[in-house]
């Protein structure tokens, strides 16, 4: 029965208001999970005896945390602290954020007031939300920002992840993106690679993508590219296992250059593609529609 209890999963879903928390968690429906809305952090003791309780036969919970709950706040740390003691549970903390902007539009859309701010503007309620937050936005091991995704993209995202979590499969998203556009949030790792030759400049690739054999052979054909490719390789070859070692189930690799159309997308590409001989990867393209050959 004990053997049963160590494969015990807690995911702590938690995050920014408007964030997506109720998305998220159902998608942990979906995944089969036993999933609670809006527990204080004072009961978690309890409830994780609850699910000690082999008679219950709970293998995998989701829980969503939010300022609703904010009078328990405080106790969470503590909860937490107590979590990391646990040998018979493997816990998660999925923290939901989004830019500002993103948030004060969605409370627009919904006519509802922010949580922490019941009489004023959303803006001033998210501002004191994330000042709060920021202490377990750090302790989170997956981050994701759901600004520019739809609800379904966002379910997509978790019930791929968490499938994935439940085999014990480690895996890699390499992501390309536009500094222009702002660094992604939820990267693990991040590289810029805008010191490489620019097909921006090639009058007649301008409006092609790093996806075309004809900007990935420009930009893979530079000696900086090369020795770029080699040194970022053999640094991922030793940081990649230490992580799987970790406990960590996805890592997120961010290459960034100017407008995220063709440099990020050849090398996300790329890499993506040499580390799937080792790692289960998935690479998405962030901004490649964004430009438009403009």
């Amino acid at each position: 029965m004990q053997e049963e209890a160590n494969n015990t999963q807690l995911v702590i879903i938690t995050g920014m208001s408007g964030a997506g928390k109720t998305v998220a968690v159902q998608s942990f429906e979906d995944l089969g999970f036993f999933c609670v809305d809006n527990l204080p952090p004072a009961l978690l003791p309890k409830f994780l005896e609850l699910m000690k309780d082999s008679t219950n036969n709970i293998q995998s919970v989701a829980l969503v945390m939010d300022l609703r709950g904010r009078e328990f706040f405080d106790s969470l740390f503590d909860s937490l602290d107590r979590l990391g003691k646990e040998d018979w549970i493997h816990e998660q903390i999925l923290f939901l954020d989004a830019e500002d902007q993103a948030l004060v539009s969605r409370y627009k859309e919904t006519r509802r007031s922010h949580p922490l701010a019941k009489e004023g503007l959303p803006l001033e309620g998210i501002r004191k939300e994330r000042e709060m937050l920021d202490e377990l936005r750090g302790r989170a091991q997956t981050l994701i920002d759901t600004t520019s995704l739809k609800p379904k993209e966002l379910r997509e995202r978790i019930v791929e992840s968490y499938r994935q979590r439940e085999q014990q499969v480690f895996s890699v998203q390499m992501v390309s993106f536009g500094f222009k556009y702002g660094v992604p949030i939820d990267a693990d790792l991040m590289f810029d690679v805008r010191f490489l030759p620019n097909p921006h400049y090639v009058e007649h690739m301008r409006p092609l993508t790093g996806l075309t054999t004809e900007v990935s052979s420009y930009v893979f054909k530079w000696s900086d590219t090369q020795k770029f490719l080699e040194k970022l390789k053999d640094l991922l070859q030793f940081m990649l296992p230490q992580y799987k070692r970790e406990g960590k189930s996805q890592l997120v690799i961010a290459i960034g250059c100017t407008g995220g159309q063709h440099r990020s997308v050849a090398l996300a590409e790329y890499l993506s593609e040499y580390f799937s001989n080792d790692y289960v990867t998935h690479v998405t393209h962030r901004d490649i529609d964004k430009r438009k050959g403009l």
